[in-house]
């Protein structure tokens, strides 16, 4: 069972405190709430938390001051600033001084689910980028000496110097495509500015266009105050988006516009805006496929089909895997406080034949669950998990034993998904939000399985 996400909520609204903290646990987190700076500070000081939630007016020592004593500390715990006052400077002052984000009361449940997610992800990555600069590992992180990996960090360097603005990154799941879109923006002219990253699988499809675009306040419920987009944030630098084939389609026109133009529209404004940035767009999917079946707009895709780069499966990088299996072994042993897992060469063996269908996404975990059950160990063939010791004749097929042609294999699969998607549906009591959220992926994308799979 992964460990639980562990919050801090500082606020002086006793209610608001205790309405929050059991919405929030019922999520499957783990609150814990005071009412003063002062006990914020020594919560802080006693105890390690994933993220905080801080009221931006608190009796004694205010947010701002709490933020900064945090930040003295030198934790690496992001901070968002809570305020029912909406108050625009206060919100800029707070990120200069460290915050993550920035919520203004009152919100809704998922909105700061999305936003403590969002900042989670993008710690994690921050904190891996520092610890591979500590370490003085190149290339941003992309760790592996293979030829596809070489010519990976030639491609990145090449285009990351050059004038384009439109890069599509296509591979499979667990590939690093988020890191490989942080390493060309890395080694870009537009480094100093900002890099803004956004799932477009994991945002609501009714919020999604003011994420992206910005909202002018009371343009739709529950919009308290103009919002910022995440376009206009990245004004000067450049925006991932992943998962680009979860787009709802209604809001592709709109990005095309956008892309040719570089103006856009806030949801609810009479008037429109520019920005100057470099899009880079990731996906697993084969998008010449979803536009023959019109899931996505066949406009939308040439445009975005420029340069598009290709990340090699973690299967194909030969000797890399032992590279990545003593990084993540080093790195999750500082994390645990032990000395790293090492492997028998048995162990090495099967590992190296593996298929890794998740990728180096996989390996990570595998890793990690190692490190956790036998820290400091010698791990032998026979404290892997089951599937490494599965034969698995013909390593090239998505599945072992699948050799009647692609039209069983998708039949397969679809069968696979559509029993992972009605689990999710009988344990939410079909309620598709809640089968979404049990999914991880968004409303939208669970609307396109339903009917994809022929399950409404």
């Amino acid at each position: 069972m992964p460990r639980k996400i562990r919050i801090l909520i500082v606020d002086d609204e006793e209610s608001f405190v205790r309405s929050l903290s059991f919405a929030l646990r019922t999520e499957g987190m783990d609150v814990t709430g005071v009412h003063s700076g002062e006990d914020a500070f020594l919560q802080v000081r006693a105890n390690k938390f994933d993220i905080i939630l801080l009221d931006l007016r608190l009796p004694g020592a205010d947010g701002m001051e709490v933020l900064d004593s945090i930040r003295k500390l030198d934790i690496d715990v992001p901070v968002i600033m809570i305020s029912a006052h909406g108050d625009t400077r206060a919100a800029v002052k707070a990120v200069k001084l460290g915050a993550a984000d920035y919520l203004s009361k009152p919100f809704e449940l998922d909105e700061l689910i999305h936003t403590i997610n969002t900042t989670l992800d993008q710690n994690r990555t921050a904190l891996e980028l520092d610890y591979h600069r500590k370490r003085n590992v190149p290339t941003n992180g992309l760790i592996g000496e293979c030829a596809p990996m070489r010519e990976l960090r030639t491609t990145i360097g090449r285009v990351a110097q050059s004038s384009a603005s439109r890069i599509l990154l296509q591979g499979e799941s667990g590939t690093g495509k988020a890191l490989v879109a942080r390493a060309i923006h890395g080694e870009s002219p537009r480094a100093s500015n900002a890099f803004i990253e956004v799932n477009c699988a994991a945002l609501p499809e009714q919020l999604i266009e003011s994420e992206l675009f910005g909202a002018e306040k009371g343009s739709y419920t529950g919009a308290h105050q103009k919002r910022t987009g995440l376009v206009r944030l990245a004004d000067g630098g450049s925006l991932f988006l992943d998962e680009i084939g979860e787009l709802p389609l209604a809001l592709q026109a709109k990005f095309l516009h956008f892309l040719e133009n570089g103006d856009y529209r806030p949801v609810g404004s009479e008037h429109s805006a520019s920005a100057d940035v470099r899009v880079i767009a990731a996906t697993n999917r084969d998008l010449a496929e979803e536009v023959r079946q019109g899931n996505f707009r066949e406009d939308l895709f040439y445009r975005l089909n420029v340069i598009t780069i290709d990340i090699p499966a973690l299967r194909h990088r030969g000797e890399d895997i032992i590279s990545l299996v003593d990084h993540f072994a080093d790195h999750q042993a500082k994390a645990e406080g032990c000395h790293p897992i090492h492997f028998d060469d048995a162990t090495l063996e099967l590992l190296r034949h593996h298929r890794w269908r998740g990728n180096v996404r996989e390996l990570k975990n595998l890793i990690e669950r190692l490190t956790i059950l036998y820290p400091s160990k010698q791990i032998s063939p026979d404290l892997l998990p089951a599937e490494f010791h599965v034969t698995d004749d013909n390593p090239d097929d998505l599945h072992a034993g699948v050799s009647d042609g692609n039209a069983q294999l998708q039949d397969r699969m679809d069968n696979t998904e559509r029993h992972l998607v009605q689990d999710a549906l009988d344990q939410a009591d079909g309620h598709k939000g809640r089968a979404a959220e049990i999914l991880g992926i968004s409303r939208h994308a669970l609307k396109r399985r339903l009917q994809r799979l022929g399950l409404q």
